[in-house]
């Protein structure tokens, strides 16, 4: 029997139900800060905290554009892993940090379930191609700690395969940061409560839809699995060469801001210092004519 929801409960429901879609409305300003006056599009926003969070934000997204020209130059090499459960909001910082980025500098890497070749390869060969040459930033959205996560709760592995994870993963990165790679983890956490109303958001709003899978659905049953293996992880795999970082995000836009603040802090990064541009005049040659284009070659003016 489902538990009677009280009206002020349902009121509250209702308020943060609205504050998940407002949040996907407010992404189209920061789409337009592209072609705009930062502060028209703060202005835009009459309440105050969010016009704060968009001038946070796009200052933050200004440094971001400066680390990447740093670690272009530098020749750094950086892997950023983002791990949570399911709608903690690891792909809407990731979202808001590749926004304005170069991608031939920094990409993303979301890897699906593994085929069945890959299940008989070592563990962590899948992961090897996608590391960052110099020069490079790599975001994992989820990565080899699937492991000790959604494979472990779900049963898609055994325990000697868990425990053989977590003998090998600190040596793994271990040797990835001796080669010269710097690996940042962060893991988003939400309430219980907070899940459940971001579940509801995506079931109620047809272009969210398509984030729900049934695994998705199974570990919202499994709550408790997935603590369970969650603070073993965090135990077992913090080390001094790559710890974890854990983000609270039950606030979307507090933890984007304080996610990427913290992430900026972690870099040596310096503002590179570029020659003035000067555009070129465009060379004109007096027997060039343009050719003519069919009608029928045009996307219809439909609006």
């Amino acid at each position: 029997m489902e538990p009677k929801i009280l009206p002020k409960q349902h009121a509250e429901l209702l308020r943060r139900l609205e504050e998940d879609l407002l949040d996907g409305y407010d992404e189209e300003f920061e789409l337009e800060a592209e072609d705009r006056h930062v502060d028209a599009i703060a202005g835009r926003a009459r309440d105050p905290q969010r016009s704060r969070y968009f001038r946070e934000l796009f200052r933050l997204q200004a440094e971001l554009v400066k680390l990447q020209d740093w670690v272009a130059t530098s020749r750094h090499k950086v892997v950023i892993l983002f791990e949570g459960r399911d709608a903690a909001g690891k792909g809407g910082v990731i979202k808001r940090i590749t926004q304005r980025l170069n991608p031939r500098v920094c990409r993303v890497v979301a890897l699906p379930a593994p085929s069945d070749r890959e299940r008989t390869q070592w563990y962590f060969q899948r992961y090897v191609p996608h590391l960052p040459a110099a020069g490079e930033i790599v975001l994992f959205d989820r990565s080899w700690y699937n492991r000790a996560g959604v494979e472990r709760v779900m049963g898609f592995c055994s325990e000697a395969d868990v425990e053989e994870f977590f003998r090998s993963v600190p040596e793994f990165e271990r040797m990835l940061v001796r080669s010269g790679i710097q690996l940042i983890k962060y893991w988003f956490s939400i309430s219980d409560d907070e899940q459940h109303v971001r579940f509801l958001s995506r079931i109620h709003d047809p272009l969210k839809q398509w984030k729900l899978s049934p695994m998705d659905l199974e570990s919202r049953r499994r709550w408790e699995d997935y603590t369970k293996a969650k603070e073993v992880m965090l135990e077992r795999t913090h080390i001094q060469e790559a710890p974890w970082w854990i983000v609270q995000a039950v606030d979307k836009k507090r933890a984007r801001l304080n996610c990427i603040h913290h992430l900026l802090s972690q870099l040596p990064y310096s503002e590179v210092q570029r020659p003035p541009i000067e555009l070129p005049e465009r060379a004109r040659n007096p027997e060039y004519t343009r050719r003519p284009v069919p009608d029928n070659m045009f996307v219809p003016e439909v609006f």
